[in-house]
């Protein structure tokens, strides 16, 4: 069982940046994991906006988000993955959640050169609670 733990949501104007964390009871450079964020806003679906395989640290970023989002891992917190969100704007507000994908359980896609983990919704075998992010003007 991996339990996953957010943190880092809170209130910004737009324009603000928040830097999100994902605490992982088990080692996020696993080469047999992914690691993804998700966000959900009122009323639409949960959409997968940035990936990050264990394996060769290659990262995926939806097009939505893509210039303004950043994920990484801690090189010297094996357990810890970051999602760091610049120039934010109103409709970036929503729940955001981190996810992992352990064993068969995660599928790979060739992207920018490279394997990275899927962000499809089925991809995923490990949620957190979620954190709120809320940008006003």
């Amino acid at each position: 069982q991996v339990q996953l733990v957010e943190s880092g949501g809170g209130s910004v104007q737009v324009g603000g940046s928040l830097r999100l964390s994902c605490a992982a009871s088990v080692s996020t450079f696993d080469t047999n994991s992914c690691m993804a964020w998700f966000r959900q806003a009122p009323g639409k679906e949960r959409e997968g906006i940035a990936t990050i395989n264990g394996d060769n640290g290659s990262a995926f970023i939806a097009d939505s988000v893509k210039g303004r989002f950043t994920i990484s891992q801690d090189n010297a917190k094996n357990t810890v993955v970051y999602l760091q969100l610049n120039s934010l704007q109103v409709e970036d507000t929503a729940m955001y959640y981190c996810a992992a994908a352990v064993g068969k359980r995660r599928r790979l896609f060739w992207y920018a050169l490279s394997w990275a983990c899927s962000p499809a919704d089925d991809s995923w075998n490990y949620w957190g609670q979620g954190t709120q992010v809320t940008v006003s003007e």
